[in-house]
């Protein structure tokens, strides 16, 4: 049985991983965040004129709007040597520890979603932010002993989704910042498919990039998924990527023109036809939808209310009049 030899890759910018090839690789590349933007200019250029590396910088949000680019251009910015880890990959203290003795004066520890370190380690990690030393115990019982290692200057940048769940003797302790990354408009999404696009290769119309911008939930790496998954579509049935194309694209994959997923609707269907519109407990649509409660209150509960599709009151979800316009249900929200 023969096989058919494999094809090569018709594009260069395709290989590898897409994500890394699409992330600015230069300040003027990262489009929106103005405002972090402007405050990581002034801290940088001023630790550089000192000769001295940056402070430390904690980055938060929801996922996909950014911060682990801002730690790469930071790096690049600084021409630093970047250690990148996450915090579920740091299990106990000679973890952190082998890696801050391994850094070089001036580099940049990235850690990744830093709110699941252990309460044990983020001891062992104060004194290093603060003060550049790493205590380490050695040996159990009556012969045990500290000894202290001195750090070489470095910058721990880090990211997080869940800010809340870091402590504030931790937080406390980023002395260049803290930085909320904000979600874009539809605007900067544009623009940012524009020049995904262009990487890519791609020719895409004015009107596909403006329906594929809408439908991103103001988040740069769904617009890039969509870009990708539209290009494909338009590959496979030899079409321009155009806005005709763009809608069958993200209609297959369930998405509709205010960005909602199957799982998004069928929550506000389960509340309309199930409980009249409610209100609802989180624990009754869960259970009715056999999803679990956090799944649902932090992955699809936020964007439906940044959209006014959902409330949440103290009797429990309820969804609004412009939820039953959308989904074309009749009736109307009911009114507490």
């Amino acid at each position: 049985m023969s096989r058919t030899p494999p094809t090569e890759p018709q594009n260069d910018k395709d290989s590898g991983f897409l994500d890394q090839t699409l992330r600015p690789s230069r300040w003027d590349d990262y489009i929106g965040q103005k405002n972090i933007k402007d405050n990581l200019h002034v801290l940088l250029t001023a630790a550089r004129e000192r000769s001295h590396p940056p402070e430390h910088m904690l980055f938060y949000g929801p996922p996909g709007l950014g911060k682990t680019t801002l730690a790469h251009l930071i790096s690049k910015e600084t021409g630093s040597v970047m250690r990148v880890t996450s915090g579920p990959a740091i299990l106990k203290v000679g973890d952190l520890a082998s890696i801050l003795t391994n850094l070089s004066a001036g580099d940049i520890l990235f850690i990744d979603e830093i709110h699941r370190l252990n309460k044990a380690i983020e001891e062992v990690l104060y004194p290093a932010m603060e003060s550049g030393t790493l205590d380490i115990i050695i040996g159990k019982g009556p012969s045990a002993r500290t000894i202290q290692l001195d750090l070489p200057p470095f910058t721990l940048v880090a990211a997080t989704t869940r800010i809340a769940m870091l402590s504030a003797p931790l937080r406390s302790r980023f002395s260049g910042g803290v930085f909320k990354l904000e979600f874009y408009t539809d605007e900067e999404i544009a623009e940012i498919v524009r020049r995904s696009a262009k990487i890519l290769g791609v020719e895409i119309e004015g009107g596909a990039v403006d329906e594929i911008a809408k439908r991103s939930r103001f988040t740069p790496r769904t617009a890039n998924f969509h870009l990708k998954r539209c290009r494909d579509y338009a590959q496979i049935n030899k079409s321009a990527l155009d806005k005709a194309t763009v809608e069958k694209a993200l209609a297959m994959l369930g998405v509709d023109e205010l960005g909602l997923t199957p799982a998004d609707r069928d929550i506000l269907k389960t509340i309309i036809r199930k409980f009249s519109g409610g209100p609802v407990g989180l624990n009754t649509i869960s259970a009715a939808l056999s999803e679990e409660q956090a799944t649902v209150e932090e992955v699809y509960e936020p964007y439906l209310i940044r959209l006014g599709l959902l409330e949440r009151t103290p009797r429990g979800r309820i969804a609004t009049d412009k939820a039953y316009a959308h989904l074309g249900e009749k009736g109307a929200a009911k009114l507490l």
